[in-house]
């Protein structure tokens, strides 16, 4: 009876295993058909078919001659169904936790072991393997899997754990996770095993890939270049997709031009753009070497091809039913040198980078899409570095219409601005209540309104109509003193991708209004008017050395000797300890603005104004 029982069991396993074996054959013509429709229907029923087997094993009780097959029919479905699904969930965790459970029912383990967390199930696990050297192999596949799963969810420190224990080095004296990784060694496949989708050693190989990938570009965002290197290296050495590959020699690049290496950075980049279609990385770090180099032509060209590369549409190869080194790699980090935004975006860095600012090239950008509203697009939040919100870019718009002398142009462009945004500034008390409290971002409409009448003044001023002009000022000062309590409360001015993020920023512009309906009442003759502007300017923003040197123009006009002398020793004193302002954190349209209004004749009027100080006072 007993020879009876186990020739059905025998049976039973051979009929799983055959039923194994023909879903994972399945499984690999589906990855080879070129027609998606059925690769895709292949690949779904043979995931349905391993989900049916996987049930009905696990529907006996745990048995160590039939778990080599259920550990290898659970990794098969783990790896097709993270595949197709293009990434991992808590549901794979779970099938990894019930396989362990099972094996260590076999040895009477049941109970409170079942409580522990995944860790803890497979240093119990690993432990009792010594005993069951059947199952070392689907063990290393179910490793292999647990691996891949804890390093895409960043849970290194289990990883280097679970790799210590199966090494057999529990000392912890190594916690370099790549050493970990390099000293693990699957045992070969035995000839006759059930047939797996992917092999222990194959797990391994795309883990060390992408742990060295991640290491990599984390150490080169991070500002480590030369620790970068040595870990793209191994890498780009190792079995590397294509496309993986193309990123490898684009970070390279990105590495050698931060340690001062242009002409191998060169090569990096040309061997990326040789590698694959995916050419918008390597041409981007291609500008930013030509930028460094002051080869602003060559960075032209190269930003003109990465508008024209984003405008391909990407042409990515359907993934294959194994577990592959994109499906570990972390998602686009915006601080990294291989994000190169969008279409939209690189235009605006194209029209930045043309002196002057081209207008053509930053029109296409202030055009919604299809059956957005307007307003809606205007006020969504930026997509993503590098590239400035809407606002701003209708601002740098108009700044380059009033530089090629197109003031009636950039009128009408402010005046859509003006109609987009101030229908929102009755509310601003209801939004700046809202972002105190954190419901929502902090409001900045008023310093985008304020901003464009600033412009649409001096627009005025290119026109000759010297009265709308001050009234412009007038109202965009109006404007930013209204919101000068709420941005000091919220401690921000600016929160745009390129925008200003301190109250300096708020401070400049300021005295840019200032400034500029002081020069207008000196146009007008009204000395005295223009006299307290600049005293406000100075007292708004105490480090822009040119509202003193207009007040000191000013009082020097006025014959106010005494006071114009004392203003030029603050001045002299300014030179001597280098206090000049700090624009780092303007927009490029209010660093335009302010180079507008900078003196060109500065240095020689201090100079003049030295030399006729009294000989006591000289220097």
């Amino acid at each position: 009876m007993s020879r009876q029982t186990t020739s059905v069991g025998s049976s039973c396993l051979d009929l799983w295993r055959e039923k194994n074996d023909r879903l994972v054959r399945q499984a690999k013509v589906a990855q080879n058909s070129g027609l998606t429709l059925r690769r895709q229907q292949l690949a779904q029923d043979a995931l349905e078919g391993l989900r049916g087997l996987l049930h009905s094993l696990q529907g006996l009780p745990a048995a160590v001659p039939v778990l080599p097959l259920e550990l290898t029919v659970t990794c098969n479905f783990i790896i097709l169904r993270a595949s197709l699904a293009q990434g991992f969930t808590e549901d794979q965790a779970q099938d990894i936790q019930r396989s362990l459970e099972r094996v260590l029912e076999t040895q009477e383990q049941r109970g409170p072991r079942l409580e522990q967390g995944l860790r803890e199930l497979w240093d119990s696990v690993l432990r009792a393997s010594c005993l069951l050297p059947e199952l070392l192999s689907a063990l290393h596949r179910l490793v292999g899997l647990q691996a891949a799963l804890w390093l895409s969810a960043d849970r290194l420190g289990d990883l280097a754990l679970l790799l210590e224990t199966l090494n057999g080095s529990q000392s912890g004296a190594s916690k370099d996770l790549l050493l970990l990784l390099k000293t693990w060694s699957p045992p070969a496949e035995e000839l006759d095993a059930p047939l797996t989708l992917q092999d222990a050693q194959g797990l391994k190989d795309v883990l060390l890939t992408a742990f060295a990938y991640r290491q990599g570009l984390q150490e080169l965002i991070t500002g480590n270049p030369d620790k970068a290197l040595s870990s793209l290296h191994e890498v780009a050495s190792g079995l590397c997709p294509r496309p993986v590959l193309v990123q490898v020699y684009t970070a390279l690049g990105s590495c050698h031009r931060k340690m001062g290496n242009p002409q191998r950075a060169l090569l990096y980049l040309v061997a990326a753009l040789k590698e694959g279609s995916a050419w918008g990385p390597p041409l981007l770090e291609a500008s930013r070497l030509y930028q460094q180099l002051g080869d602003t032509t060559a960075e032209l060209e190269s930003l003109e091809l990465l508008v024209e590369a984003l405008n391909v549409p990407c042409s990515s190869k359907a993934p294959q039913f194994l577990i592959e080194v994109e499906l570990l790699l972390p998602p686009p980090d915006l601080a990294s040198p291989l994000h190169c935004g969008t279409q939209s975006q690189t235009k605006h860095i194209l029209a930045s980078r043309c002196s002057p600012c081209s207008p053509e090239l930053l029109f296409p950008l202030l055009m919604p899409p299809l059956g957005c509203d307007s307003a809606f697009v205007l006020f969504s939040p930026p997509p993503s570095p590098p590239g400035p919100c809407m606002p701003e870019v209708f601002l740098e718009a108009a700044v380059a219409l009033i530089q090629a002398g197109r003031a009636q142009d950039a009128l009408t462009l402010c005046e859509e601005l003006l109609s987009r945004t101030s229908s929102l500034l009755p509310k601003m008390s209801r939004l700046w209540e809202d972002a105190r409290k954190g419901t929502k971002e902090l409001p900045y409409c008023p310093l985008w309104v304020s901003a464009t009448h600033l412009l649409q003044g001096q627009a005025w001023v290119q026109l000759g109509a010297q009265k709308v002009a001050i009234s412009e000022f007038s109202r965009c000062l109006e404007l930013l003193f209204q919101a000068t309590p709420e941005e000091k409360e919220q401690g921000a001015a600016f929160n745009c991708e390129q925008g200003c993020k301190s109250d300096a920023a708020l401070q400049q512009l300021r005295a840019a209004a200032l400034i500029s309906r002081g020069l207008e009442w000196v146009a007008s003759g009204q000395d005295t008017k223009a006299l307290q502007d600049f005293l406000l300017s100075v007292q708004m923003c105490p480090g822009n050395r040119d509202t003193y040197f207009h007040l000191l123009q000013t009082l020097k006009r006025l014959d106010r000797r005494d006071e114009a002398t004392a203003l030029w020793w603050r001045l002299e004193a300014q030179t001597k300890g280098s206090h000049e302002d700090a624009l780092w954190s303007l927009p490029l349209y209010l660093e335009s603005y302010l180079s507008w209004i900078r003196p060109s004749d500065r240095d020689a009027f201090l100079e003049e104004f030295r030399t006729s100080l009294p000989k006591s006072c000289d220097l």
